[in-house]
């Protein structure tokens, strides 16, 4: 039971690959992804409480791992239903599609287990080169032709990372004389400010700055995110970035306030993820690349909330990560229904929606409200949190920012929204949404409202989540 989704995930990818070999019709093979996907989501409910080590204790089960590996099997779930169409992917190559990202899932749920730096290492390129694969599959027939530019360059800054972040693995088994977090953070303990140990932890980290789309790992996003096909954008703006939080709460703890110098870094990258996210997500006008440069500000409230080095901090990220990936998936959900044959949606495509489709225009109004931190919505309440526990570690300057930053937001967030609501259609035709489309949004948007309504429930059970690797 300990490896229950694992195995789930890896039943699922062999099923996919059976599938290929054939020449099975289109629908049934989505029909097997999403039968597959809920079923992965069973699996990982039902492990929920499991705990235990594996591997040689590299690999570990417990409370903080399988919540995480919930929300990443919630999130593909969505993501499956959300594109599952696939009309942004070459009709031939869907069996593959779905048998890269089950395999890049299964990476993110053993990189959240994963407690030694192998595994670590092992895990984050399972999970991103099945990535990597993913953009470039987008169909070509369409107006957008650079999806093969997209998938080299997220190729090429994912390289770069990677090495970073090995060059820093090196150091630390250097410095400390083992592989195992648990042993590294007590040596480390003794030398945060000496300085083979401030470029150990920050070329780790920027691994999975590059994963949360943070300062200065950023540049990929928004030609990636264009470039991919919407369902893939989806996936990449949601997923991949719960695990990326969770490896950084592993790694963050490895420091404490007493490393001023990796605190003062750390805040510099919270800081100019914020501004440089939201002052160029002004000037946008493709909604994917709009929401590429605002997650790049959103990462910088999440770095702001690990700055705290306190359990209710981590709690509050683990909570905002996880309302933003709802925030986002509600967004893309509207995108891949607008689209037209899987072509990109520009804000101007959005004309009148609101007579067009009444329910995409309402979840389409509640996921920016939401991401621009408008009450009652999760968004106000992650922010807020955050921003309260940085207020408590006398981060005023920061804090100050970052409500300067929102304000930003506010402005990018709602001018989409006058678009949908303030204008009539002209030559536009009506946006037709099945069932499944129409549930999926009234589950994402009851998630969004009970986040915000009834956030210390959640934020207590983040906190018994956190506390049980502490």
């Amino acid at each position: 039971m300990l490896f229950l989704p694992e195995l789930t995930l890896l039943g699922a990818g062999l099923i996919i690959f059976l599938v290929s070999l054939g020449k099975p019709d289109s629908g049934m093979v989505k029909n097997i992804a999403l039968g597959l996907g809920a079923a992965i989501l069973i699996a990982a409910i039902m492990g929920l409480h499991q705990q235990g080590d594996l591997f040689f204790q590299s690999y570990r089960v417990d409370l903080f791992s399988q919540v995480f590996k919930v929300l990443i099997a919630g999130a593909m779930l969505a993501v499956l239903i959300i594109g599952r169409k696939l009309p942004s992917i070459r009709k031939e190559l869907h069996p593959e599609y779905y048998l890269f990202l089950f395999t890049g899932v299964l990476g993110m749920m053993m990189l959240v287990s994963s407690v030694e730096l192998l595994a670590i290492f092992v895990s984050l390129e399972l999970s991103s080169f099945t990535v990597y694969i993913m953009v470039p599959m987008r169909d070509d027939s369409g107006a957008i032709n650079f999806q093969m530019e997209a998938g080299a360059k997220y190729l090429l800054f994912g390289v770069m990372a990677t090495s970073f972040m090995l060059f820093g693995m090196s150091y630390m088994y250097g410095l400390t004389g083992s592989t195992h977090l648990n042993v590294i953070v007590k040596t480390l303990s003794t030398m945060y400010d000496q300085p083979a140990a401030v470029v150990a932890i920050m070329m780790v980290l920027a691994g999975f700055f590059y994963k949360l789309a943070l300062f200065p790992f950023h540049f990929w996003v928004p030609d990636v995110y264009e470039g991919a096909g919407n369902e893939t954008t989806a996936f990449i703006a949601s997923v991949p970035k719960l695990a990326a939080v969770a490896l950084l709460i592993r790694l963050i703890s490895m420091v404490s306030a007493e490393g001023h110098t990796i605190v003062n870094l750390l805040k510099v990258c919270s800081v100019l993820s914020m501004f440089y996210g939201n002052l160029s997500a002004l000037v946008q006008k493709d909604l994917k690349r709009m929401l590429g440069f605002s997650g790049i500000a959103h990462a910088g409230f999440v770095l702001l909330g690990l700055l705290t080095f306190q359990t209710s901090g981590y709690a509050n990220a683990l909570y905002y990560i996880a309302g933003y990936a709802v925030m986002n998936l509600a967004c893309f959900l509207v995108i891949c229904s607008v689209a037209k044959d899987g072509e990109n949606v520009l804000i101007e495509d959005l004309i009148g929606l609101h007579k067009r489709s009444p329910i995409l225009a309402l979840t389409l109004a509640v996921g920016l409200f939401a991401l621009a931190g408008i009450p009652p919505f999760v968004g106000f309440m992650g922010k807020f949190y955050i921003l309260v526990g940085a207020l408590r570690q006398d981060y005023i300057y920061l804090v100050t920012l970052a409500a300067i930053n929102t304000a930003i937001a506010i402005y990018y967030y709602l001018s989409v929204v006058r678009v949908t609501f303030c204008s009539n259609p002209e030559n536009q035709e009506a946006v037709k949404t099945g069932m499944l489309t129409n549930a999926t949004s009234i589950i994402l948007l009851i998630i969004i409202v009970a986040m915000g309504v009834q956030p210390q429930r959640f934020v207590d059970f983040a906190q018994r989540t956190i506390q049980s690797i502490m």
